[in-house]
């Protein structure tokens, strides 16, 4: 192996992170078991692998019959309280705490890793570098925050020597990752209730450049992006090796859309005004024609010919949760997607409307965390302006303090519609009724958010089918 944890007990281990690393440290022969407060598929794959895993926190997890630890290392998500059972134990009986980056860190560390960051993007971005270097035969290790449509896995062990990594701005974890490549899709405000202010977060995007410096790498930064243009030009005066990528004319890998006219875009990358490459993509939206140009930019500096980047893209068909496709009734699709910050929704919205055509977009959202719908309520309400229909749920925030403006009701009523096209519906269990009611034949319903608003795509198709049989 390449670490030395010895044995490893992961707390909340069907989460999309630790799921993936518990089955990496798995793959590398070490004994790794854990817990989580609910089944889960992610959980049923983990068993089916071979893992033990407890439903239920517990301190009796960590030791034997007699009291004894059976454990070298515990690690948790800094989203599990200190107050867990599980971790009250360990530090009673002084077993070594980990969080899930320094877990992560210890699995990489031997690697050449290729760390995607950035607001938006990256689990595809990921994803996208992930199958394009499988394309070129180098088996690269990787861990993504949601599972691949084409292996159905969020993380594998491989035999090459490049580890590809979604790296986590949202804690500051991003940081201790041992990066050589970093790949940037766009800097923006969000988790400002761990970093206070902007100016913050925008100095941790320039220590993760100086990451790649100190390991003799590259930064590979988005430049159509106001915060990614400052990102650039900030790394370059600390001698960071820069790449970038973007429509601007600027750029030095610049896209040059083609046409979409079929699911995705047809487009081409050129650099230094040659072209470099042209591969057309099966998943919609311009952000993702970009996703695709930096994972390409990285891909081509790890080692990738420009076949095998082009076949790699053209591969790949999307993530769990990323315009996932949930089924269809009566000519009506019905689709979910993680978009959970007012840009996010704003572009997938816009690639909805390259989707539907003639018809008409449908959505029900629900924000997560009370900071962040106070902060972008209107930004919220903009976006959400680009459907023609929308049902607004109330904040998914488990266990926060309300703040006030941050009520769904509040981001309702900044939607920028007619309001007789806007609902606020409290109640979870009226949601999928209005998407239906509002939705007809070669329309597009999408569940929006975070959370587990996904859930209900099963309930929206079912009262479609019935809608016919009425």
């Amino acid at each position: 192996m390449s670490h030395s944890l010895g044995r490893v007990f992961i707390v909340g281990i069907g989460g999309a992170g630790m799921s993936g690393l518990a089955r990496i440290l798995h793959a590398q022969g070490a004994k790794v078991c854990g817990s989580d407060a609910k089944d889960s598929r992610r959980i049923q794959t983990l068993i089916a692998e071979g893992i033990e895993v407890h439903i239920g926190h517990d301190a009796k997890h960590l030791t034997d019959s007699s009291g004894n630890p059976i454990f070298d290392t515990i690690a948790a998500s800094t989203a599990v309280p200190a107050s867990n059972p599980e971790l009250v134990r360990a530090k009673e009986l002084k077993i070594k705490v980990i969080n899930r980056a320094e877990l992560l860190c210890a699995l990489t560390n031997k690697y050449v890793v290729a760390s995607v960051a950035g607001t938006h993007g990256k689990t595809t971005t990921t994803s996208m570098l992930t199958l394009m270097l499988q394309s070129a035969g180098l088996d690269p290790s990787f861990a993504i925050g949601s599972e691949l449509n084409e292996s159905g896995s969020n993380a594998h062990l491989g035999t090459g020597e490049v580890f590809v990594v979604e790296a986590d701005e949202s804690d500051g974890t991003f940081l201790e990752l041992n990066t050589k490549i970093a790949i940037i899709t766009n800097v923006e405000p969000d988790h400002l209730n761990y970093w206070q202010t902007f100016e913050r977060l925008e100095s941790a995007f320039v220590d993760f450049t100086n990451r790649a410096k100190a390991n003799h790498g590259l930064a590979i930064i988005c430049i159509d992006d106001i915060g990614g243009l400052k990102l650039a030009n900030d790394a370059k005066v600390n001698g960071v090796q820069v790449k970038t990528y973007g429509e601007s004319e600027s750029a030095d890998y610049q896209v040059k859309l083609i046409n979409h006219e079929k699911f995705g875009w047809k487009f081409q990358i050129a650099t230094a005004g040659k072209t470099l490459l042209t591969a057309e993509l099966k998943v919609p939206g311009l952000h993702n024609v970009l996703n695709a140009t930096g994972a390409a930019v990285a891909a081509l500096e790890l080692g990738a010919d420009e076949q095998s980047v082009v076949r790699g893209l053209e591969m790949f068909s999307g993530t769990r949760r990323r315009f996932e496709f949930k089924g269809a009734v009566n000519s009506i699709r019905v689709y979910d997607d993680y978009a959970h910050h007012p840009t996010e929704i704003a572009a997938t919205l816009k690639a909805a409307r390259e989707v539907v055509g003639h018809g008409r977009i449908v959505v029900a959202f629900q924000a997560h965390h009370y900071y962040r719908t106070a902060l972008f309520s209107k930004e919220f309400g903009a976006s959400l302006g680009l459907a023609d229909e929308v049902v607004v749920l109330e904040v998914f925030a488990p266990g926060e303090e309300f703040i006030p403006g941050s009520s769904g009701q509040t981001l309702a009523d900044n939607v920028t519609l007619d309001k007789s096209h806007v609902i606020f519906e409290p109640s979870w269990s009226k949601v999928a009724d209005h998407l239906v009611a509002k939705a007809n034949p070669g329309d597009i319903i999408m569940t929006l958010g975070a959370g587990e608003i996904g859930l209900l795509c099963p309930d929206v198709l079912e009262k479609l089918a019935a809608k016919i049989d009425d």
